[in-house]
């Protein structure tokens, strides 16, 4: 299964929807295809945008679960960077195209555990998955208090997990090549509108967003500079810093995977 690679340039792959606790995809049996706009939009995961099998549907629960994180879940700036990449997984289209939940690297799962180890998660009592700890939520701990490695953090939360050994990790998302295709989509203009267009969407997500936040969790955010993060953004200049920060985070993940498979290579 290396479809980073090997399918990379083919164009008879179709979106399947993945089950689990991911909400099953409007355009089912059909390729990727440039997120429309309106309604339908995507609210976070813009990189793959011009390719997805993504819409509202998926990113808005996605835009929750790190809203939670970022306040009850008092997450760090590199846990909500991690964990809204992780997130976005279901809109990559390579992703998209294949059964199953989303298979995460477990390089990357384990990078995920090490940023988020002391952020609060709950599990929920209906599907029983691992989520940022809610307002409502009535047991909530450290996730290093619910698992103990990436590997389960990753299961828990949904995903499936690249268990065969991969040195080069093409076969999942999270690896080194996939940071890297990631971090250079951040890098250029390749959401297929115009900066200006792009800038009055974000504000509009981000004014109806607000408006839904209780009063408390909008002060937190505000004092926590959380307004940030998942590309909520008041100005093109703001949304500039963001971007370089969430490429400059990537590149780093990147950096420190090649480093471990380097090493690895020597021994």
């Amino acid at each position: 299964m290396l479809w980073y690679c090997s399918n990379a340039g083919k164009t008879n792959e179709v979106c399947i929807s993945p089950g689990g606790r991911f909400p099953p995809f409007s355009n089912v049996g059909k390729p990727p295809r440039k997120a429309s706009k309106g309604p339908r939009d995507l609210t976070l995961c813009r990189v793959f945008r011009k390719k997805t099998c993504c819409d509202v549907t998926q990113t808005h629960p996605a835009l929750l679960s790190i809203r939670r994180l970022a306040s009850t879940g008092q997450a760090s700036q590199e846990c909500l960077q991690l964990w809204e990449l992780l997130e976005c997984s279901i809109c990559d289209p390579r992703v998209g195209v294949q059964r199953g939940p989303p298979v995460v690297c477990v390089s990357f799962c384990d990078r995920v555990y090490e940023a988020c180890s002391t952020a609060y998660f709950s599990i929920d009592a209906r599907t029983q998955v691992l989520e940022p700890c809610g307002v409502g939520d009535l047991v909530c701990g450290r996730a290093s208090e619910w698992i103990s490695n990436g590997t389960e953090l990753c299961r828990l939360a949904g995903f499936s997990v690249e268990s065969s050994y991969d040195p080069e990790e093409i076969s999942c998302y999270g690896g080194k090549a996939s940071l890297d295709y990631i971090a250079d989509s951040w890098g250029t203009p390749k959401s297929g509108v115009s900066p200006r267009e792009e800038s009055t969407g974000v504000l509009e997500d981000f004014k109806q967003w607000v408006a839904e936040i209780p009063f408390n969790e909008r002060v937190s955010w505000a004092v926590g500079g959380m307004v940030l993060t998942a590309g909520l953004l008041f100005s093109s200049k703001r949304k500039s810093n963001n971007r370089r920060q969430k490429q400059a985070a990537i590149q780093r993940a990147a950096r420190k995977l090649g480093t471990k498979m380097n090493s690895a290579t020597r021994t």
